[in-house]
């Protein structure tokens, strides 16, 4: 997002909402005093997840245009902790205009698009126990966290026009920070993670990067939005994954953000990571076997979250194949490596 697409008064708001704790906090526990657990709420989520760039959006809004589940919404912004009241007290703006999100890939977002709000709680409940100035680390939840984030789902579901009709889903490239978790506590659900050519999606976050750095430098509100949705793909606030392997951080520390390299690293890092954390409820989904055939690749995801609606008509497409000078191709060839691997566990 752009900030010069919020006026004062928006900007202000979002401040109060999602960056003092206080507020934030009251909002939940307001939201909760008001909203009661409802019985037979469903449990077969589906939790979105990849290394940004993959096609995360994307499939998120495939699955949400089925109207099978309740997602977070730029409506719902910025008291996102409080769906329920929120939805009441806010002004219903009834207009659904789009305009294309500050990425620039063509990718348009409106008050009813779903979007990676999720994040917000995490931060707020235990962003110390994950977020350094320099890193992101996996970590483990208590049964008290576990209980308020079961909490806090079955409050936006219960926001929905027919609560108890939809499942909830999620978009969060941070997830795999707690993927052990989601496969633990919640069996039902399918946990997706998505995959794309190494190169092709290291030049695509290198290029975000550079963009959102000059977003960054020229609009401070950009950058802060960035840091309260606990969003640190790119920018100037990027933080890259810790998942233990100090060889692997030391490489990505030494080599300059702006270098295809460290996104080659930041890939292998990530996909290494997540191939390693594979259970019968998640799903690798691959980008490109999506471009190549994508009605047939939604169908059988359909069939895999129990979604039975039909599939219109998609026309296979090409994604641009860009290329970029300076890279470390033993590393490069690793990444392929760790990408068959994951092609053949991948269901499609």
């Amino acid at each position: 997002m752009h900030g010069r697409d919020y006026n004062f008064i928006s900007r202000l708001t979002h401040k109060i909402a999602l960056q003092y704790t206080a507020v934030a906090e009251m909002s939940f526990d307001i939201e909760n005093s008001l909203v009661k657990n409802k019985p037979g709420l469903p449990d077969n989520h589906v939790f979105i997840s990849g290394l940004a760039r993959s096609g995360t959006t994307m499939l998120m809004n495939y699955l949400y245009e089925t109207g099978a589940f309740r997602s977070l919404t730029y409506a719902d912004m910025p008291f996102v902790l409080m769906p329920n009241t929120w939805k009441k007290i806010s002004r219903k703006n009834n207009s659904n205009k789009q305009h294309e999100r500050a990425h620039q890939d063509g990718i348009m977002v409106g008050p009813d698009s779903p979007e990676a709000f999720e994040e917000v709680f995490w931060r707020l409940f235990c962003g110390k126990n994950y977020i350094r100035n320099d890193r992101l680390l996996n970590h483990a939840v208590d049964a008290g966290l576990s209980e308020k984030f079961k909490k806090y789902v079955s409050n936006v579901l219960a926001s929905d026009v027919n609560p108890g009709k939809k499942r909830y889903l999620s978009k969060n490239n941070n997830n795999i920070l707690r993927i052990d978790y989601l496969q633990k506590t919640f069996p039902e659900a399918c946990i997706v993670i998505l995959f794309r050519d190494p190169l092709q999606q290291a030049i695509s976050l290198l290029n975000q990067h550079n963009h959102f750095s000059e977003i960054h430098k020229n609009d401070k509100f950009s950058l802060n939005y960035m840091n309260w949705l606990g969003h640190f793909e790119f920018g100037l606030n990027q933080k890259p994954f810790f998942f233990g392997d100090e060889r692997i951080f030391d490489e990505m520390q030494k080599c300059p953000k702006t270098n295809i390299n460290f996104w080659l690293l930041s890939w292998k890092n990530y996909y290494l990571y997540a191939g390693r954390h594979i259970s019968r409820n998640t799903i690798f989904f691959k980008y490109e076997t999506f471009c190549t055939n994508p009605a047939s690749s939604l169908l059988r995801l359909f069939s895999k979250t129990g979604i039975s609606n039909p599939v219109s008509k998609l026309e296979p497409f090409n994604p641009v194949i860009k290329h970029v000078e300076g890279i470390d191709d033993a590393l490069l060839e690793a990444c392929n490596a760790i990408y068959g691997d994951l092609e053949r566990n991948a269901g499609f």
